[in-house]
């Protein structure tokens, strides 16, 4: 979104303009543009007629400041005095413009990003008549026009997995590759049209598989794995398909689904930093940088409902931080500061709530209406209300285009066609259906008539009216922006005027270099200040190195006896320093996705984020070796010199520092942490053995000898020997030959030492190390200039590996199978027209293996009630308590399905895990009951949770990740070919057939979403889960087809017995109708409704309207409205506190009841039914120790076979040696 930079078309366009179907829509965009200057004209010169009193007298002061400059009586005084009164002018200019100024907004105004009367369509209008008084903002704009757009790429569906045994089998597949043998061409994208103007937004619907990605990443340039044609026109209003990308990276952008983030860094200062990166170099109202950006990110978050998460960490799968929802947000948050006038968002609302997924696009519409910019946006199950925001839509069909135009004129065009729009479903689930041919329905009368297969829907809508219609706007569009022509000419100058001013013209980036490593900079100390445990532990972990080996060579005598242990010393003290930099390594790879995001968005350079985080690293490197050498070197005794000693720690920190620069080197080279890891442990061994003490160099042999010149530990060693050895005399501690009559003054005696002189009573150091290691004192400071030379050439190979060397990007969707495990109908599948492989749909629909037995024999039968009264859950945080959960009550009865929901970062995974025992941290509080009596250590193993992340050991096959869950979790009495048979019985049930012997592997290679997804709701399944199953969000990222095959399941398993409670998000009205009872959790962990859902919902919405709510129409998705009237939606309002109406209702003392009753009576049942006796039923693990040993060593070996970069590195490692 272009929030700044882009102020400059009409703020007073209406949304309700939108939309093909109005009158005028089209010639929107042009006419914005065509009165763009003559609007800014007018309101600059009568701006300046109003103020030129007081602008006069401010320019006046300014040139008296100048002549004082000029004197020469303080130069630097006068400058600073001119640069404040020209803030001052323009400040003052600011606030005498009429109009409301955001940066010096009202308190609680429409236009205060703190006050929650904040309104973002006021904040816009209010950014654009700020601007658009000054000549230095320039609109800058970038629709899109496209032709014959076709994208291919080159491999196959599937894939085989590697193993120690089969990796050399790889060698003849890389050679036919490399000769073009067996490559098949894979078809991705075939023969799109399309035209976004400036200030539309288009909706890419399509299931999983069928473009979506690719089409987005084509638009955004992101063409890395596939290739576009040659022939494939794209016009950017008048840019090139290459220029753009090359020369205005950033200002086209792909948002990708996943959200990588620091984990460490909170979400004001992740969004500070997107907002500096992109701030222009003239700023409005006169405000400093970080005023800009700090007013930037606090629109933002106020934008998005995420002001709350402020100093809250970002967080991932392994750090603790904000809500999945929430970080979603921030990703979009993020995106929204990069200031793009072309935006593809891929999937962004997975994970969001339906209020927060519409206002992510009533943002973008207000981005479009107002900026002027162009958004294309990939939903899935998208609501009707996000679905009419949108002006264009497109539908994809398996890498076909099979429409692309109005959104109001798409569900017609298929009626038209024959089909059948069912009630309350939305247009895009409609839309989408008709790339599933179980899904859409035919009218009467149109059987025979209708296409059916994706080429078919492909030549209908070649044939159709509409397509030669826009046809015709692409041709207009192309002679009103022809490419090369000046509004390429336009767009470089209102890129130059943001740019900074030493930054250069083709740069894509905002800030110079230098200022992208200041940034860099202050974002890698945030870092270290949020989480310092690495470098403390490092810190404590080298004091304690020094304390041990200091003690081990603890005040080394000054004699002879001394040199083998000072040797020693410096030895292991050489080695500690230079080694104390191989974890930057895992550091580099962990943040690599990241920076990589961030070079895409143009907001620095990769190599500029690689030397600030070099100078991030600095004042560790000075405290650490200062802390560990000047402890060691006091301890043992070392030459007590001043300048002995500053010399060692010269060349201890200089060595550390190009020992930091060659692991680097090796992390930026390698795309993947294997390839960076191997090479790293045979040059850690060859560095060790060469350095010059294990194998002194008179003893190297000389075919390796060169090892030694190209070790720069073996120059610091060097060095340090010099230093310490050089010019000192030690007293022999030893003499040959010994005894009667060899007594002193005797010259017929010597030292038993190398460099001894016969009868002298000491040794020279440095006929020592002369002798022994062939050290020189000439060469002290030479190996100081060599560690330098070695520091920048290493530092230099760094920073431009890390600019041009990216990591290794997925192939697409492939599956991989274990050699001689594919499937036969696998082996006859023709080659994919979809994202490199083929869909979840065409590997699923297999059913060969047999007829499955009924349900009822599969499914664990369920009868206890699990039930919770007054659950609060309370945590530390900064400056006192947080409460997530607020007396939360409910229960979950067998052969229910209980739909729990709320605003992302209600508390939904965290009552889940709260009931299910999985948190280890803070303080829980309430009733929590299965059968009327308190869980037991069994509780876990008797339940199942199906995370929202689909978290699996990437070797293992679906089958064998099956066999695993049912052997170590269902009771041990059950015989383990029972066991095994319950497992194919669930493959089945899930329709996993045709891929239960497909590796699990990583996202793009190895199952995909919604196969994943599956797996995890089987490997819990397997269990046989006795009590019932949790499921957080188990549709979440998956489109309408997969969540209704989803639900269809649950459905099973609750007409079964299965006890379900389920966390969803952006339910549709059909979707949502499946459930029985809803649990509804407002913000901060509280209960707004739980009670029955009723037939079309009835009995929910009569609960709200009963309280005050307005009543609920009759097409609309009642979860939808739900949100709606108790104003979860960022930015929306109620004067109703639904909370407190819930608390005092009837409904609430009737679940209190309910509770109590079900405690009484379930309580003595399970007294009566239980057996004491049977302490097998108690144990907190199913599985005995040895079965749970022989399951997991099996695995294990498994894991290390089917890992052979692992094994044969090792084994390299081992040769090497």
């Amino acid at each position: 979104m272009s929030l700044v930079g882009n102020f400059t078309t009409n703020p007073d366009h209406s949304t309700d303009m939108r939309g093909a179907g109005v009158p005028g829509h089209h010639r929107r965009s042009s006419e914005v543009e065509d009165t763009y200057h003559p609007f800014r004209k007018h309101s600059h010169e009568s701006r300046h007629r109003t103020h030129s009193t007081s602008a006069q007298n401010d320019i006046e002061a300014i040139q008296e400041a100048k002549l004082e400059s000029s004197s020469g009586s303080d130069e630097e005084e006068g400058a600073d005095r001119i640069k404040e009164l020209a803030r001052q002018f323009t400040r003052d200019s600011v606030r005498s413009m009429s109009g409301a100024n955001p940066f010096n907004a009202e308190p609680d105004s429409s236009i205060d990003p703190a006050s929650d009367n904040f309104r973002p369509r006021a904040w816009t209008k209010a950014m654009f008549q700020l601007q658009s008084s000054d000549d230095r903002f320039l609109a800058r704009t970038a629709g899109v026009a496209f032709r014959d757009l076709n994208a291919h790429g080159f491999g196959a569906a599937t894939d085989y997995q590697k193993s120690v045994g089969n990796i050399w089998l790889e060698g003849v597949g890389i050679a036919r590759r490399l000769m073009g043998v067996g490559q098949r061409r894979i078809d991705i994208l075939r023969n799109f049209d399309g035209l976004i103007k400036a200030g539309e937004m288009l909706v890419v619907l399509g299931p999983p598989g069928s473009g979506c990605s690719t089409f987005l990443k084509t638009i955004a340039g992101e063409t890395h794995g596939f290739n576009v044609d040659e022939n494939s026109y794209i016009n950017y209003q008048g840019i090139s398909f290459h220029e753009m990308h090359k020369h205005f990276r950033g200002e086209a952008i792909y948002t990708a689904e996943q959200d990588v983030h620091f984990p460490q860094l909170t979400v004001g200062d992740t969004l500070y930093f997107a907002a500096r990166a992109r701030a222009p170099r003239y700023l409005p109202g006169g405000v400093s940088r970080n005023t800009y950006a700090e007013h930037m990110r606090d629109v933002i978050m106020a934008m998005f409902g995420i002001r709350h998460t402020f100093n809250t960490r970002v967080g991932n799968d392994f750090v603790r931080g904000v809500s999945g929802g929430e970080r979603k947000r921030v990703s979009i948050a993020e995106a929204f500061l990069n200031m793009s006038p072309l935006q593809c968002w891929d999937n962004s609302t997975r994970g969001l709530d339906s209020a927060n997924a519409i206002e992510f696009c009533k943002s973008l519409r207000v981005s479009t209406d107002i900026l002027n910019s162009a958004a294309a946006v990939a939903i899935y199950q998208a609501p009707q209300s996000a679905y009419d925001i949108f002006d264009k839509a497109v539908v994809l069909y398996e890498g076909r285009q099979i429409y692309f135009g109005p959104k109001d004129e798409a569900k017609d065009y298929f009626v038209r066609m024959g089909f059948l729009c069912p009630d309350r479903q939305t247009t895009a689930d409609f839309l989408t259906s008709m790339t599933s041919p179980t899904e859409r329905v035919v009218r009467e009368g149109f059987e025979n008539r209708v296409p059916r297969t994706p080429d078919e829907f492909a030549q209908a809508w070649k044939d159709s009216p509409e397509r030669a219609r826009l046809l015709e706007e692409i041709e207009a569009f192309d002679q009103e922006h022809p490419i090369g022509g000046p509004d390429l000419e336009r767009f470089k100058e209102s890129r130059k005027l943001q740019q900074a001013k030493r930054q250069r013209v083709s740069s894509p980036f905002t800030l110079s270099y230098v200022q992208q490593v200041r940034l860099c900079l202050w974002r890698g100390f945030r870092r270290l200040v949020a989480d310092p445990s690495l470098t403390l532990t490092q810190i404590f972990g080298n004091t304690a190195f020094a304390l041990i080996i200091g003690s081990i060579f603890y005040n080394l005598s000054h004699t002879t006896n001394s040199f083998y242990s000072r040797g020693a010393l410096l030895f292991f003290a050489i080695l500690i320093n230079a080694f104390g930099s191989a974890l930057e390594i895992l550091t580099l790879y962990a943040q690599r996705p990241i920076v990589e995001k961030h070079a895409r968005y143009a907001l620095y350079h990769p190599s500029a984020e690689a030397f600030a985080s070099m100078l991030t690293d600095m004042p560790y490197k000075i405290f650490n070796t200062i802390i560990f050498n000047v402890t060691l070197y006091f301890l043992t005794n070392l030459r007590r010199e001043a300048g002995a000693f500053f010399f060692f720690l010269l060349i201890s920190f200089f060595l550390t520092l190009v020992m930091s620069m060659l692991f680097r080197t090796i992390a930026s080279v390698s795309r993947t942490l294997s390839q960076a890891l191997a090479p790293a442990a045979i040059l850690i061994l060859a560095i060790v053995i060469y350095t010059g003490f294990a194998i002194p160099v008179n003893y190297m042999l000389g075919w390796a000898r060169w090892i030694n010149y190209l070790d720069p530990v073996a120059y610091g060693f060097e060095a340090l020997m010099i230093n310490e050895f050089s010019g000192q005399k030690y007293d022999c501690s030893a003499y040959v030959p010994t005894g009667p009559g060899y007594g002193e003054g005797t010259d017929h005696r010597v030292c038993s030492t190398v460099g001894s002189v016969p009868g002298q009573t000491f040794v020279s150091g440095d006929a020592y190390i002369n002798s022994n290691y062939k050290y020189y004192h000439a060469h002290k400071w030479r190996n100081f200039g060599i560690l330098w030379a070695f520091l920048i050439g290493f530092m230099v190979f760094y920073l431009v590996a890390a600019e041009f060397v990216a990591a290794k990007k997925s192939k697409g969707e492939v599956l991989v199978f274990r050699r001689g495990h594919k499937p036969a109908v696998l082996k006859k599948l023709p080659a994919s027209d979809t994202e490199g492989g083929h869909s979840g749909a065409a590997v699923t629909a297999g059913k060969d293996d047999g007829e499955l037995q009924p349900i009822s024999s599969i499914i664990q039968k369920q009868t206890a009630i699990f039930q919770w009264k007054d659950v609060c859950y309370d945590i530390k945080v900064k400056g006192g308590q947080r409460r997530l959960l607020d007396h939360v009550d409910g229960w979950v009865k067998p052969g229910t399905l209980t739909a729990l929901m709320g605003v992302s970062g209600a508390g939904k995974t965290t009552l889940l895990d709260v009931l299910a025992t999985r948190v280890t941290m803070g303080v829980i509080s309430g009733e929590m009951l299965v059968d009327g009596l308190q869980r037991d250590e069994s509780f876990q193993r008797k339940t199942g949770y199906v995370q929202q992340q689909d978290l699996h050991l990437e070797t293992s096959t679906v089958r064998e990740a099956l066999n695993f869950s049912a052997l170590l979790r269902q009771p041990a009495h059950v015989p383990r070919e029972e066991k095994l048979s319950y497992v194919n019985e669930v493959i089945k049930l899930l329709e996993m057939t045709e891929y239960a012997d497909a590796v699990v592997g990583v996202p793009g290679e190895g199952l995909n979403v919604e196969q994943r997804k599956r797996l995890t709701i089987g490997v819990e399944l397997a269990a046989k889960p006795q009590l019932l199953l949790f499921l957080d969000e188990p549709t979440s990222g998956l489109d309408s087809q997969t969540s209704w095959s989803i639900l269809d399941l649950l459905e099973k398993l609750k007409n079964n017995g299965q006890a379900i409670l389920c966390t969803i998000h952006q339910p549709s009205a059909m979707l949502f109708q499946r459930f029985d009872r809803l649990l509804f959790l407002a913000k901060g962990g509280r209960t707004v409704y739980f009670g029955q859902v009723g037939e079309s919902s009835r009995v929910l919405t009569a609960y709200f309207e009963r309280n005050g709510a307005h009543a609920c129409p009759p097409e609309a998705n009642p979860a939808e409205w739900m949100l709606e009237v108790i104003g979860a939606a960022p930015g929306s309002h109620t004067d109703i506190d639904w909370v407190e109406t819930w608390r005092n209702s009837p409904e609430k003392r009737a679940v209190h009841e309910e509770l109590a009753t079900l405690k009484a009576e379930r309580c003595m049942l399970a007294r009566a039914t239980s057996d004491p006796t049977d302490k097998a039923s108690y144990r907190e693990f199913a599985a005995p120790f040895y079965q749970q040993l022989r399951e997991v060593l099996q695995r294990i070996f498994q894991q290390y076979w089917r890992t052979p970069s692992y094994i044969y590195s090792k084994l390299s490692l081992c040769i090497a040696s």
